[in-house]
Parts: C-alpha cells; structure tokens; sequence
C-alpha cells in the first residue's frame, strides 16, 4: 500500500486530487502532525543550495564579453564570470539539439543515450519510462523542479513518456519539440499536460513574444519557491534563429545586416534575462547558478558567426565536431558557494547529472558517462575528469560554413573522442556508422599545441589513431 507521502508524490505527478483523509481517527491526525512538523523542522535546516541551469539555444564559445566577444554587450554574463567560475575546455554533448540536450539531462554521451540525432523518422526522438534524468533524482530527494522554455524532446503531446513532467519537472511551460521553439510568436505554448493558446501582442503578430513569457514564468517559479530548496533549468530559445527580437535594441542602427543585428539583440536580451533571475533569488538560501550552451554558434537565417568571432576563432560551427561546434561556454556562479577564477578542467555536459546530484544529495543511477563538478566548484579537491570524451554525429541538413570547415563531410557520419590534449574526429565513407574500422577518414589533433584544429598529425602518430579509434568504437553502443 501507498504511504501518505507516495501517495502526495504520485498526485502531484499525475495532476490528480488526493484522496480525503479528514475522517481518519485521532491517532492518525496525530501521526500526520508529527510527519508534518517533522518535515517543517527537516525544511528549516536544510542548508542544500537552489540549483538554477540555463542552456542557451547556439550560443557560441565566443559569443559572451568574458569568453572575448567585442560587438555584443552581455554585462551580466560578463559579472557572473568576474564573480564566479569560468570554464575554458567545456563541451557540449553534441554538434545539434535534441542529442546534446538528451544527454545533458541524462548524463550519458552519444554513444550511450536515447536520442543520438535531432529528429527524423525512424529514429528515436524522445526519451522512455526506463530513461532517467537529473530532474528525477532531485526532485526524489525533495527538490522542487521546474523547466521553463525549450524540452527539444519528444512527441508534442502530453500524457507521454518523453513529457517534461514524465521526466522529473513538477513545472513545465514552453515548447515541447525543437521544431515548435523555432517559432518565437508561436501560436501556443505548453503549462504541463495542457496546451495553451495565446494571445496575439499588440503589434498582431500571432502570439505574444516567448522568450518574456518563459522569463516571466522562471521568475514565478523563483519567487514562489517557499522552503523546499527548487531546480530550475531555463532553456530559452534565443539565439536560435530566426533572429526574431522587438526593435532590434542597442543594434537597430548597427551597419550589419538585419539577420546579425537580430542576433546581437537575441544574445544581450538573454543577458538581460539572465540578470531578472537573479533579481529574483531569495535571500534565505544560497544559490548556484549554472550558464552553458547546447552546441555552437548557428549560421541559419542570414547570420554570419564569423562577424562576431561566435566560435572563438575555433575551427568550425554548429553541426561540426571540431572545437568551435562543440565547445562551449560554462560559467558557475554561487556567492559563498563558488570559488572564483577559471578552470580548465576538461568537462562535458554529462558531468552536470552528478554535479547537481551531489549538491543535493541525490541519488544518481549507476554508469553514468560523466563525473561531479562539485569539488572543482568549491575549490576543495574535485573527482577526476572522464578518462575519456565521446561525440557521435548523424545529420542530414548541412550549413556552408559548416560543410566547408569539413570539406563537404557535414552529412557523413562522424565521431570525435578526446583523451588528454589528444583529439580524434573520424568521417565514415557514408552517413551511416561502419561496422568496423576501416573506410574511415581520420584526424588527429594536439589541443594543447593547437586549440584552433590546423594541422592534422594522423600521419605523424599513427599509434595514437589506433588507440583513440579503438576507443571510439568502444564507446559506441548500438
């Protein structure tokens, strides 16, 4: 039989009333009343920080003033890295959306995850009962959870497995799939289970502008978040294109074409975003606040990354497995909590699962790919790195920069690994995976020497390729 408190848990999951338990006898009510003082008492001592992750939608290494940008104007951003902890060798999961953000949630790479590709039929696009993320394991540790904008995962439909609230968050309000959240004056969004239509603004386009709606309600979830300690994970769509903002800001008269204007305004608005968050926190219980990105800078809808330096003056761009399509930024920031400076600790986006896990004393599922954070973010001695990194990539829509940077690879079938300063990334001979080792094309790298990926040293210590290879196959599951 449930326990009253399984039964308050699954209710709330499921959206359902609890049953009336008013007639219970005297010793019933009483127990009730020491349960509930009890879980008072165990509120008021719980010193756990609020966890906040923001995941930007192609934000580029280079995009943010702390990490080099001169054109775009991020000041919060900028006071958060001064204030905090600034990661310099962090990766993204994946070169695209939906397989980065899987694996985000999930802590597995590309090799292990559910969702490896963005969607297309046939393949799977969202996540299963047996799928477990990080918002499971802290909401079952007593964390209030909540997801505010792009899910990027699934049918876009409630009552299924891949749904945000089937996945661990309480709170849901934004897009379900990729594919919607391309819309910035969508027609609906989702509260939960419930699709909500809206209202057209008042310069009649079809809906109001998302990204304020999403702010607005993180900032709810924020101020409403009582004694309980909450995660709250806010993926806005900006700056995916299209490079949809209202009038422009400080770059309506920049002589740039109108797309990169558009950009530039979509980058400082989530700065800005960024900045009523923190507004918003409480006073009672520190906070931590993580800030990354799913992958690199876009070049869709007219934009060119190049004029902002958006990878970093990396080699390459969304959709490419070389440094400026998967590195990314990773700013920590928790006044009394983070130590300040800058790591170069080599870090993935699966180490986010155990990182938020052991601040919140959670259990974490077994052969997770990634390991904690939590040591290097509070100067104490930190766990090791992966003794590997491992990327997978299958696309089928290719961007000209993107190709280029390859030289026409982008829609074959690639792979990277990164073991050390050494990093391997492999073209199959055709958009599927081979089942053994050869037919590859292969490149090698010393990241210590050459962050940039100029000069290819295959030929150089064809022993390394054969280690990183093996590896690589080793790290796919199929």
């Amino acid at each position: 039989m449930l326990s009253r408190r399984q039964l308050l848990r699954t209710s709330a999951l499921l959206g359902l009333g609890v049953p009336a338990l008013t007639a219970a006898s005297g010793p019933v009510r009483a127990q009730e009343a020491r349960e509930e003082g009890a879980a008072q008492a165990r509120a008021a001592t719980d010193t756990r920080p609020n966890l906040i992750l923001v995941v930007a939608d192609d934000l580029g290494y280079g995009a943010l003033g702390s990490y080099g940008q001169k054109k775009i104007r991020t000041p919060v951003l900028d006071r958060m890295a001064r204030q905090g902890l600034r990661f310099t060798q962090a990766y993204a999961a994946a070169s695209v959306c939906a397989p980065s953000r899987c694996s985000l949630y999930t802590g597995l790479h590309t090799g292990h995850s559910r969702v490896r590709q963005n969607p297309r039929a046939g393949l799977p696009n969202g996540l299963r009962e047996e799928d477990t993320t990080f918002a499971e394991a802290l909401r079952d540790a007593g964390y209030r959870t909540g997801l505010f904008g792009k899910w990027g995962l699934g049918p876009e439909r409630g009552g299924q497995p891949s749904h945000p609230n089937a996945r661990g968050f309480q709170d849901f309000y934004g897009y379900i799939n990729h594919r919607h959240a391309h819309d910035y004056y969508p027609e609906h969004l989702w509260r939960d289970g419930e699709r909500v239509r809206l209202k057209a603004n008042r310069q009649g386009r079809q809906g109001a502008y998302a990204p304020d709606l999403l702010r607005d309600r993180a900032v709810s979830f924020i101020k409403k978040s009582g004694e309980k300690p909450f995660l709250l994970v806010y993926t806005p769509n900006l700056p995916h294109s299209p490079s949809d903002v209202p009038g422009l800001g400080r770059y309506r008269n920049k002589p740039w074409p109108r797309a990169d204007r558009g950009h530039a305004a979509q980058i400082t608005l989530l700065d800005s975003h960024l900045g009523d968050l923190l507004d918003a926190l409480p006073k009672g219980r520190r906070t931590i606040v993580l800030v990354t990105s799913d992958n690199g800078p876009h070049e869709e809808g007219g934009v060119d990354p190049d004029r902002f330096d958006a990878n970093g003056r990396l080699r390459g761009y969304k959709r490419n497995l070389y440094e400026g399509g998967i590195r990314v930024p990773l700013i920590a920031w928790g006044p009394g909590l983070v130590k300040r400076g800058r790591s170069s600790r080599v870090t993935q986006h699966t180490d986010l699962f155990p990182t938020l896990a052991e601040f919140a004393k959670a259990a974490v599922p077994r052969h997770l790919d990634g390991t904690s954070l939590r040591g290097t973010l509070i100067g104490g001695r930190g766990q090791a790195p992966a003794k590997h990194l491992y990327w997978y990539r299958s696309e089928t829509h290719s961007t000209r920069r993107a190709n280029a940077a390859e030289n026409g690879s982008v829609t074959r079938m690639a792979e990277a690994v990164r073991q050390g300063d050494w990093k391997l990334v492999r073209f199959a001979p055709g958009s599927g995976r081979p089942r053994s080792d050869s037919g590859w094309r292969t490149e090698l790298y010393d990241l210590g020497k050459d962050p940039g990926e100029r000069r290819n040293l295959a030929s150089r210590h064809p022993e390394v390729v054969i280690r990183l290879s093996r590896l690589a196959s080793a790290s796919w599951a199929g």
